[in-house]
């Protein structure tokens, strides 16, 4: 029986079995789309699926990233404006035209870190 929890535990043995499985056209498409979504030849993505093991998305990883810096920009946008607000020395010479500027960033920052949230959603 095959370990389900790592399928790599077979590395020595060839793989000369062949399965054929015929598809549409549309499927093939979709198929091949989804394994290089994952990062993986067609054949292993396939074995990964048909053994029931859990295909990685290499493209969540990417969103996830994304997500990450818009976080740390928020951040450093919040930061500013704590300075601003604590009339700090460093800030006197920022004014409330740059403090809305800066609040419109955050904004746009915020719009942009939903469309990716949505997107990994799909």
């Amino acid at each position: 029986m095959i370990d389900k929890k790592n399928p790599k535990t077979i590395k020595n043995e060839r793989r000369d079995k062949k399965l054929r499985v015929p598809v549409l056209p549309i499927e093939e498409t979709e198929i091949k789309s989804k394994a290089q979504d994952a990062g993986l030849p067609v054949a292993e993505y396939l074995r990964n699926l048909g053994l029931g093991y859990q295909v990685p998305s290499v493209i969540d990883n990417r969103k996830v990233d994304a997500l990450l810096k818009i976080n740390a920009d928020l951040g450093r946008l919040g930061g500013l404006i704590k300075l601003w607000l604590t009339n700090d020395k460093r800030t006197k010479l920022i004014g409330k035209s740059q403090l809305h500027l800066t609040l419109d960033s955050i904004r746009n920052t915020q719009s942009t870190m939903l469309d990716v949230i949505m997107k990994l959603k799909k």
